[in-house]
């Protein structure tokens, strides 16, 4: 079975603390459940959690929707941007299976990243081994007046932004995620193709501002 990994990349500095982490927990659980309830979903997403902070960690490795257990995470430290960038290009070469001549790999991964600071690390250096993954997409987005777009640019072309990292904001940026997996998985399942634009997600709430 071809599988569609999706990365979630979350910061989880200090300045995350408080409502900010909370609605990125509830985010994330709220968004399991809604997957579970997508028949295509539930056959082909495997997400993975990294968080970054003072350094980057893989919290979860690619599990499928069944088994995932959110575990909880706390906010502390600087931002590792760059560490958590090498770190998810190190996982896609090592967790996503190629295609061979035997059989078809798994889909190309969707990476999600939320972060409402700037870089406190080389996170030059992690972008250019992240641009090396083949990926299908990456969405990131700037959580609050905090974040730098222009670095985020630099990552990827689909940037999105939030006014404010409350839980209402946060919320909306999960929901929009748990819609955009659900149109990918059934894209690959019932055309054997890829989404690899933001033109071909759902449209984002109102609360998420397309950073042009």
């Amino acid at each position: 079975m071809r599988r569609l990994p999706v990365y979630l990349l979350l910061d989880t500095s200090g300045s995350m603390s408080g409502e900010p982490i909370e609605a990125v927990k509830n985010g994330v659980q709220i968004m399991i459940s809604s997957l579970r309830q997508n028949p295509q979903a539930i056959e082909t997403a495997f997400l993975s959690v990294i968080t970054f902070d003072t350094t980057a960690k893989q919290i979860i490795p690619l599990t499928d929707l069944a088994s995932f257990q959110m575990v909880d995470i706390k906010a502390t430290g600087v931002t590792a941007l760059g560490e958590a960038l090498n770190l998810v290009a190190f996982k896609i070469d090592t967790e996503v299976q190629k295609t061979t001549t035997e059989q078809k790999g798994d889909w190309k991964p969707l990476v999600f990243i939320m972060t409402d600071g700037i870089p406190t690390d080389d996170w030059q250096s992690g972008l250019n081994n992240f641009k090396k993954s083949k990926v299908a997409f990456t969405v990131a987005c700037a959580a609050g007046g905090g974040a730098d777009t222009k670095i985020l640019k630099q990552i990827t072309d689909n940037v999105v932004s939030l006014d404010t990292a409350d839980s209402a904001s946060i919320g909306k940026f999960f929901q929009w995620v748990t819609a955009s997996i659900g149109v990918s998985s059934t894209k690959v399942e019932e055309s054997g193709k890829e989404v690899i634009g933001l033109d071909e997600l759902p449209p984002p709430p109102s609360e998420l501002n397309i950073v042009v």
